[in-house]
């Protein structure tokens, strides 16, 4: 089942009369060494990169305007059958109809990961992981300054992010008989019972009955496998926290690693550079792998002395969660039963396959750096304007990437007319790392080289590719919302829009009467 029409499918129940437009990008997976990078032995990952774009118009002679956008990692770990979904940004413009769409969205990807049935990734246990913290924007740029964004507060985002995994889990549970389930989380810097009342007060609706939630980490529990377990006899903390992108955690364990017991934190050791003997040695030894610099394995740092315990403890102390905001990490853990013994006979097709209506992990970096750089949310006229020419962008590179001639497509600068919306003066040929999404580099970390090439070529956008996999749309047409006093929804530096109150609703202002002094003579 097509990701694309899964959405759209769950986007027309939403109540009102409006009509979506979705653009759906799926990268083709590729070898990732750095989710693991300080387990030892490292475990081999594969990575693909999803883009949702979603697009609105609130009657038919009205302009699209982007509403919603999504970026979500999908990790596939062969080595224990583990997937891990990390959602990585969510983000509302504010220009939506009441109500947003972006819980629905966010609700039908998770739902399209957690069912079987229509998993593109063959695994035994998925892991959802999210970061909750509470910004202005994140993929629309300037979209903070828009009067009808109304971004939701830190606590209120948690409280947001809770219930929505809940209904996932609740809805998983319902549809598929004997899977073992498991809910985490923590608000670091909160006490159990702290964060407890905390969520409670700012939910807007109550938990599901029957999801149990746990205060703590993934790492506490042991009825869900772990996605790299550390091995028989070793301690390591690389082992419990993965990697991500622009992640805290990932921040704070890059620290630990090259923190030692005297020197606090130091930089890693320079190499010493090959002598001569050694230089004739190694050119000598033709045919085979020769790496004079390399160490053996070996912990770094105190990772083999900090217990996850103490990691989330500490991590009470750094600057993302002490900065006046309250923040939220969340697990969702899903271990299903086994299949049927005969469908172990089926073949499964390798990780790197690249399946049908994916694209290559280039041209979804080229799609995300210009949203990032090139476009301007902070009016309705600017993002009616931005989403024509992004959505004519996503649409030109699919259509005409397969007719380019060889040399412009290593040419990183022969689109940038069409992305950024001026001329240019034409430029040499440049790596195409240039038009890449801006990564903050780990402390310590350096390129590792892959170990043996991706036995499959990438996939090559096409119309039809666009047509049947990337875009859709679809009409909706039901009851408006009835009138109610209520918040306006939002995560992530995701927001719903200022008409999500009633402008009906009568309200009663009182007025205090002051009693007067007397005046003593």
């Amino acid at each position: 089942m097509k990701l694309r029409d899964v959405l759209l499918a769950a986007l027309q129940s939403l109540p009102g009369t409006r009509e979506f437009h979705i653009h759906v990008l799926v990268a083709s997976p590729h070898k990732h060494h750095g989710l693991f990078p300080y387990a030892q032995p490292r475990p081999r990952a594969y990575l693909q990169d999803i883009l949702i774009l979603l697009s609105q118009q609130a009657t038919p002679d009205a302009p699209r305007v982007f509403v919603t956008a999504v970026e979500v990692s999908v990790y596939n770990i062969p080595a224990t059958s583990c997937g891990i979904l990390y959602v990585s940004k969510v983000d509302a413009t504010g220009q939506a109809t009441a109500p947003s769409p972006t819980a629905t969205l966010i609700k039908s990807l998770l739902t399209y990961y957690t069912n079987p049935e229509t998993r593109p990734i063959h695994i035994d246990t998925l892991w959802i992981q999210v970061f909750a913290r509470s910004q202005g924007q994140y993929l629309f740029p300037n979209s903070s300054d828009h009067s009808g964004k109304r971004v939701l507060t830190d606590v209120k985002l948690c409280a947001w992010w809770k219930r929505n995994l809940s209904e996932v889990a609740a809805e998983t549970v319902a549809r598929n008989a004997g899977v073992r389930m498991k809910l985490c989380y923590v608000l670091p810097g909160l006490s159990e019972l702290e964060a407890l009342n905390t969520l409670h007060f700012a939910a807007s609706t109550p938990v599901p009955s029957s999801v149990q939630w746990t205060y703590g980490h993934q790492s506490s529990q042991t009825d869900i496998p772990l996605p790299c377990p550390p091995s028989k006899g070793t301690y390591n903390l690389g082992h419990s926290i993965p990697s991500f992108d622009d992640d805290p955690k990932s921040r704070f364990i890059d620290e630990i690693a090259h923190t030692t017991d005297g020197d606090g934190i130091r930089s890693p050791e320079a190499k010493r550079p090959k002598s001569a003997l050694q230089q004739t040695n190694s050119k000598d030894r033709q045919g085979e792998d020769v790496d004079e610099n390399k160490e053996e394995p070996r912990h770094q740092g105190e990772l083999n002395k900090v217990t996850p315990d103490e990691f989330w403890e500490r991590m009470s102390f750094r600057q993302e969660c002490i900065a006046g905001a309250v923040t939220g990490f969340f697990w969702l853990g899903i271990a299903y039963p086994p299949p049927p013994a005969d469908s172990h006979n089926s073949s499964v097709p390798s990780p790197l396959a690249p399946q049908p209506g994916q694209v290559a992990p280039r041209l979804l970096k080229r799609v995300v750096a210009s949203l990032l750089n090139g476009y301007d949310f902070s009016t309705v006229e600017r993002a009616v304007r931005a989403t024509e020419t992004l959505e004519g962008v996503i649409r030109g590179l699919c259509e005409n990437i397969g007719s380019e001639p060889a040399e412009a497509k290593t040419d990183p600068y022969h689109l940038a007319p069409l992305l950024f919306q001026r001329e240019t003066t034409p430029e040499p040929v440049r790596s195409s790392a240039v038009l890449e999404v801006p990564r903050t580099p780990k402390k310590g970390s350096k390129a590792l080289p892959e170990v043996s090439p991706n036995p499959f070529p990438e996939p090559v956008a096409s119309l039809e590719t666009y047509e049947s996999y990337i875009y859709g749309s679809i009409s909706v047409g039901n009851p408006p919302l009835p009138p109610r006093a209520g918040a306006v929804l939002g995560s992530n530096g995701l927001s719903g829009s200022g008409k999500d109150t009633p402008a009906g609703k009568q309200v009663t202002i009182l007025t205090v009467r002051k009693k007067k002094r007397k005046l003593e003579p």
